[in-house]
């Protein structure tokens, strides 16, 4: 009969011998690298540390042309966003939510005016901006590795490759030598895009080369008047269907192209085309006239724009306001928390007294 300490070293052997043929068949199993210029893909923080973002926090419209869904959220609560979760304790979101209008409410009164809620969105805006400051010094510091304080079209475009998984050093050798470099055509379209909004931001006089102001504006176009004024257009190129460079209600409601499959399936009923419509008529079209210039879109899309501010201050208000008095008690807010919040609070009356 086996020992114990014999079946114990036979026991050992075996898992030795099945642990070397799984790595043998972990080797085998892992597809060929077919890109002479491809590594092993950066991480996703990698990336978007040099990528321009596809979301702007504290703009009403996205870069697509879609409007901002969180922007009621991201103005309200600023860098508190990310602690309202849907699967938060409904008990401790209440706690902050009643915090957060202590804070808008200035003058204690016990509820919240129109221009109480303006200075709130003003601050928590800027913050958005603070924020985006500091995280744009870290990035400019990754994509400018000789340090001087300026970054060419091509460092960049380095960086944005390896990010993408192609070798850098290839990539960095193939450019110095003006080689031609092997990229799938998605990829290109990107770099083509970038390449765009790279000289855009490049302040006169124009070198090609951005310095960490102009990077921010690069990465953050909410921050700069002229790009700004790129977004406008690109957002009017891609919305306007005469070519008139304005935009009517039709062409406004209308879904950018390429970002749905059937255009005819599109409910002209939905809650996204009401949304639009009633962004369009009330807020953008300033004068009512039917038709949305670049100037009327500019002004829109400038997150710093004291009347928007106030604008949004009142439409967030009468979202909430039951009792018609043009303010917010906390119990309305209470209430009203998915919209606020995008955290849904429940049994807001009973709970709101416990508190306290």
């Amino acid at each position: 009969m086996m020992s114990r300490q014999a079946f114990l070293c036979s026991l050992g052997s075996l898992y030795l011998s099945l642990l070397f043929v799984f790595l043998l068949m972990d080797v085998y199993a892992r597809p060929a690298n077919n890109s002479a210029l491809k590594e092993k893909p950066a991480d996703s923080k990698d990336e978007n540390e040099i990528l321009p973002p596809d979301h702007l926090n504290g703009i009403k419209m996205e870069m697509d042309g879609h409007l901002n869904k969180e922007f009621h959220q991201e103005v309200f609560l600023g860098k508190e966003m990310e602690e309202f979760e849907e699967d938060s304790e409904p008990r401790k979101n209440r706690k902050k939510l009643m915090v957060i209008f202590s804070k808008v409410d200035i003058n204690n009164d016990k509820k919240i005016g129109a221009k109480e809620m303006q200075r709130w969105i003003m601050e928590k805006t800027d913050e958005h901006f603070q924020e985006a400051v500091e995280e744009n010094k870290m990035h400019f510091r990754a994509v400018d590795p000789d340090g001087d304080g300026h970054v060419s079209w091509d460092e960049y475009k380095i960086k944005f490759l390896a990010s993408k998984g192609f070798n850098e050093k290839e990539i960095a050798e193939k450019i110095r030598n003006n080689e031609e470099l092997k990229i799938d055509e998605e990829t290109q379209e990107v770099l083509d895009n970038l390449k765009d909004r790279w000289y855009q931001a490049d302040n006169p006089p124009p070198d090609l080369l951005l310095n960490e102001e102009e990077f921010l504006s690069f990465l953050h176009p909410e921050h700069s008047r002229g790009m700004l004024k790129f977004m406008v257009k690109e957002i009017i190129r891609d919305l306007d269907q005469d070519g008139d460079k304005k935009l009517t209600l039709s062409e406004f409601i209308s879904l950018p192209v390429g970002t749905v499959e059937n255009q005819q399936a599109q409910d002209i009923d939905d809650d996204w085309v009401k949304d639009r419509r009633k962004e369009f008529e009330e807020v953008i079209d300033a004068n009512h006239d039917g038709i949305v210039t670049m100037e009327e879109l500019e002004e829109y899309m400038d997150p710093m724009n004291e009347y928007n501010a106030l604008n949004e201050a009142k439409q967030m208000i009468a979202v909430a306001d039951e009792n018609q008095n043009h303010h917010l008690e906390l119990e309305e807010i209470l209430k009203y928390s998915e919209y606020f919040t995008g955290s849904k609070l429940m049994d807001y009356a009973r709970n709101v007294h416990e508190e306290f």
